[in-house]
């Protein structure tokens, strides 16, 4: 019947027949959608941005696609799928048979943190039209990467309902926190184990829109061991490896802690080829840090060795029985620790980048993975073994109940997601520490640029905070001080907070004890011999007190930073100038004529720049903001500046930022200006060694972080034996130059020091 009806298509009476049975059919999905409370399929979103997320999306879109009569499937591709170096994965989505609505360029390579940012923003950029264009009832998205993140803030600003996939968990990096990010935002989750159930319920998400399910790529895995492999190993390895006799590895860099992650893969592959397996090396992820990675496999020469095969990307179906039949794992992806467990497969997790996953007895953790030795013993330890085989993450049924779960959505329910809170219990009692965080000080910063006044507590927190242009001249100067604080010791009384004193911090040379500005540098103008405590304390009836910006921020250190606690520190600001103070014996050391810590004056060649203060060769004149800015400058009148990747407006004025971002992105010439700088300054800094023999060295202001790895490599070539094993750390305090000029006063008020 069937055949006569297609051979006779062209027949009016059959196309009557095929648009009954049409009609009946959507008829009968019109009588199960509204026997299950529903008017409409449900429109769900599909957003997967690199190949782990597909191999847990793939089996929930596969379920999906199954049953028409109750979904719509949109597949949104974005990421490393799209990217040739990470093998253009979005063809196995192709392969798959699911038509992808729409591809989205989101990566900007550079393989660093700053590139991760700016991923993370092109996708904000550009979701929001895909999005309009759908208009999902759902949008459902896996894991903790930062296209996931990105994919979740556009979803939940847009009044989208969100299903997590595999939140709660717990691990290493800053996944955790993207991870978690995401669970705040999304409507809907579906966890893998009881504890990641357990971990949502005590972050306050609601028990009844939380589904514990079971990993989907479970759904797979549970049921591939068996299935024809040796042709895939063959494919991968080569004709002559048996089963049980190669190694997969797959380690990424952890974005947390970039230079260990890369020396451990270098650990990684010189224990590899020490141990003569064949093994099959999988490149790293997109983030932070993988170029770097790919560049110690190129060096090692890991694309041509015998022993090795290095591959961009292997087809999910075909990773299954690579792992399932190797003789260990070794790495630190999260597949390792997850996946791997179903088939028992020996597996080593290097680094912290999975700290906090649950694992089988079939993993052994080398978390302190710092010398090859130890990489190499748990090679020997665990290759060739066979474990139990785990269900930790899923049992194979992880499909049916999310379909069951999203099936029971009620789209008339209202968007806003509420929050589980425990009960708190009201605290009506007043203690010391609430009574003491009310105390506060009226902070003044004198910068080149601007001047600041803050609120700040007892305990460090800035309450509030005004910012001006620094006025040219001393007369409009001091009025916009006395006007400020006016202002901020008015708006205390409502914020709860009563003034002890002012606190000022100034560049310049400077007397505590009258409060006189002695001598200032060329930044600030008009500004010598100046009485700042008089004119204030009149004003304002307030005790006040004035010190350099660099002993400031050592007292900023003392009080709220790493030097809390020390007894002897050296503070660096490494800013527009060079700047210091040192604390000796809990104390801060300003010398016979107030002149000490002006660290930044510290000669280090007798030949070098000349500095702004006359001399010749000071640290200043090699590694402060203006003297990046005035080599900077000179590579660009020379037009030896701008790489690839860099541009300039007509009217943009050449920064010492310009000279970094260069350096970063390869240019030799501004490489070497910033290695020249960063040995200046660790010369300084083993000068101050050899003087006050401290016993942690702080960099503070905005250049710290590129210069602690210079300063680092100079004191173990340089400094003698004895002081090699200072600590030589970057500032966490935000503002040091406010907090040091709040701690004059807070110190001296309530405990009498200074």
């Amino acid at each position: 019947l069937w055949k006569d009806f297609h051979q006779n298509r062209e027949n009016s009476f059959y196309c009557l027949i095929e648009v009954y049975f049409k009609n009946l059919s959507k008829q009968k999905q019109r009588e199960v959608m509204e026997k299950n409370g529903n008017n409409h399929k449900l429109r769900v979103c599909v957003a997967t941005c690199n190949r782990a997320d597909y191999s847990k999306l793939a089996p929930i879109m596969f379920g999906i696609k199954a049953e028409p009569q109750f979904f719509e499937l949109d597949v949104v591709v974005l990421g490393s799928h799209l990217i040739d170096d990470y093998g253009n994965t979005y063809r196995m989505i192709e392969q798959d048979d699911f038509d992808i609505h729409t591809r989205l360029h989101t990566i900007v390579r550079g393989e660093d943190e700053a590139a991760m940012v700016e991923s993370v923003g092109l996708a904000l950029v550009k979701l929001p039209d895909v999005l309009n264009r759908l208009k999902p009832d759902i949008m459902i998205v896996h894991g903790d990467r930062f296209d996931a993140l990105a994919l979740a803030t556009s979803a939940a600003l847009m009044n989208i309902r969100i299903l997590h996939i595999e939140g709660g968990e717990v691990s290493g990096t800053i996944d955790d926190s993207i991870r978690h990010a995401i669970t705040k935002l999304a409507h809907y989750h579906v966890c893998c184990t009881r504890s990641a159930e357990q971990h949502l319920i005590a972050m306050c998400e609601d028990h009844d829109r939380i589904l514990l399910a079971g990993c989907p790529s479970y759904d797979k895995l549970l049921s591939a061991k068996n299935k024809d492999y040796m042709s895939i190993i063959s494919t991968w390895l080569g004709e002559d490896v048996k089963t049980r006799d190669y190694i997969v590895a797959l380690q990424h860099p952890v974005t947390t802690d970039i230079k260990h992650s890369i020396k451990m893969f270098e650990l990684t592959l010189d224990a590899l080829i020490s141990f003569n397996k064949r093994t099959l090396v999988l490149f790293p992820n997109v983030d932070a840090g993988s170029k770097e990675m790919v560049r110690v496999m190129r060096k090692k020469g890991i694309e041509h060795h015998p022993n090795f095969r290095a591959v961009k990307h292997v087809p999910f179906d075909q990773f299954i029985q690579l792992v399932a039949h190797a003789g260990c794992m070794i790495g630190n992806s999260s597949c390792g620790v997850r996946e791997v467990g179903a088939f028992g497969t020996p597996v080593i997790n290097l680094g912290t980048r999975q700290t906090g996953r649950e694992t089988g007895e079939n993993v052994l953790h080398v978390r302190d993975a710092d010398t090859q030795d130890k990489i190499l013993h748990a090679l020997q330890l665990q290759f060739g073994k066979q474990y139990p085989c785990s269900k930790i993450y899923g049992d194979g049924n992880a499909v049916p109940r999310i379909l069951k779960f999203l099936k029971s959505i009620d789209l008339k329910e209202p968007l806003q997601k509420k929050f589980c809170f425990p009960p708190v219990k009201d605290n009506i009692s007043q203690d010391i520490d609430h009574i003491l965080e009310t105390q506060s000080a009226l902070a003044v910063d004198l910068g080149g640029t601007n001047l600041r006044v803050a609120i700040v507590s007892m305990k460090g927190e800035i309450v509030k905070k005004y910012t001006q242009l620094n006025p040219k001249t001393y007369e409009d100067r001091l009025a916009l001080i006395l006007k400020m604080c006016i202002e901020a010791a008015s708006e205390a009384v409502n914020v709860n907070c009563r003034i002890l004193g002012v606190g000022i911090s100034t560049g310049g040379r400077v007397n505590p004890r009258e409060g006189i500005v002695l001598h200032s540098t060329k930044l600030i103008q008009e500004w010598s011999s100046v009485d700042l405590r008089t004119p204030i304390s009149d004003v304002l009836h307030l005790p006040v007190w004035v010190d350099n910006d660099g002993n400031c921020a050592a007292l900023a250190e003392r009080k709220f930073g790493h030097g809390k606690g020390v007894e002897n520190f050296v503070t660096l600001i490494t800013g527009t100038g060079i700047g210091g103070g040192i604390v000796h014996q809990h104390e801060l050391i300003h010398g016979s004529s107030f002149c000490a810590a002006e660290l930044g004056h510290i000669v280090v060649s007798l030949d070098g720049p000349e500095c702004l203060c006359g001399s010749q060769g000071c640290i200043e004149a090699y590694a402060s903001g203006i003297a990046l800015q005035r080599e900077a400058k000179k590579l660009h009148d020379d037009d030896l500046l701008l790489v690839e990747g860099m541009s300039m407006k007509e009217d943009e004025i050449v920064s010492a930022a310009h000279l970094i971002q260069a350096a970063k992105l390869g240019n030799a010439k501004a490489e070497s200006i910033l290695r020249t700088a960063g040995t200046a300054l660790g010369l300084g800094v083993v000068n101050i060694l050899h003087t006050v023999n401290p016993s942690l060295v702080i960099l503070s202001g905005v250049l710290a972080n590129h210069y602690v790895n210079a300063v680092k490599d100079v004191i173990n070539r340089q400094a003698l034996s004895s002081v090699k094993t200072v600590d030589v750390v970057v500032s966490n305090l935000a503002d040091p130059a406010l907090l040091g000029a709040a701690s004059l006063v807070l110190d001296y008020t309530t405990r009498r020091i200074y």
